[in-house]
């Protein structure tokens, strides 16, 4: 019988769908120049205009994997300000979003199925347990931001696949 891990239900499935998005901004750099496509018409694109732009969802996702990492593992969240305006940068953010979430150690993380984990603050204000956190609130949304940011791309002509958006694990 083997037991449940926290840590492997959070953090090498961050890494994994990181990684990926890694691997597609280079295609979507790549395919941008290639095209003569100008980089803004997809880092700013949006599926819908009440839908946030292509490079909001990939903050957002970064924001998603480091929140799960320090809250599980009873640390602070670090802030990330939303500066980015190119690939590159956004390829940074996701690098300093994997190394954060390298340096929370797996004891941290291990054990917290029952942590009192609170997000938000005033109306916004959300309580769970850890575990809860983790399956329906942290990873739910960051798989939508990591999806939207894929479909963004893919919609816009770049050629990946659903192994592109899995990556390796």
């Amino acid at each position: 019988m083997t037991t449940f891990s926290m840590y492997s239900a959070s953090i090498p499935v961050f890494k994994q769908i990181l990684n990926s998005l890694l691997a597609i901004l280079d295609k979507a750099e790549t395919h941008a120049a290639e095209k003569k496509i100008d980089p803004n018409a997809l880092l700013q694109y949006r599926l819908f205009p009440d839908m946030l732009p292509f490079t909001r969802q990939i903050q957002i996702a970064c924001d998603f994997s480091k929140g799960a990492a320090a809250r599980l593992g009873g640390l602070d969240v670090p802030s990330y300000e939303d500066t980015e305006t190119s690939f590159a940068e956004l390829k940074a953010r996701i690098a300093k979003t994997l190394a954060y979430i390298d340096s929370v150690p797996a004891s941290a993380i291990e054990g917290s199925e029952t942590r009192a984990i609170t997000t938000g603050s005033g109306e916004k204000t959300k309580h769970f347990t850890g575990q809860t956190y983790l399956f329906h609130y942290a990873l739910p949304h960051f798989f939508f931001h990591a999806t939207t940011a894929y479909d963004i791309l893919r919609h816009n002509g770049l050629e990946v696949g659903k192994k592109d958006f899995i990556g390796t694990y």
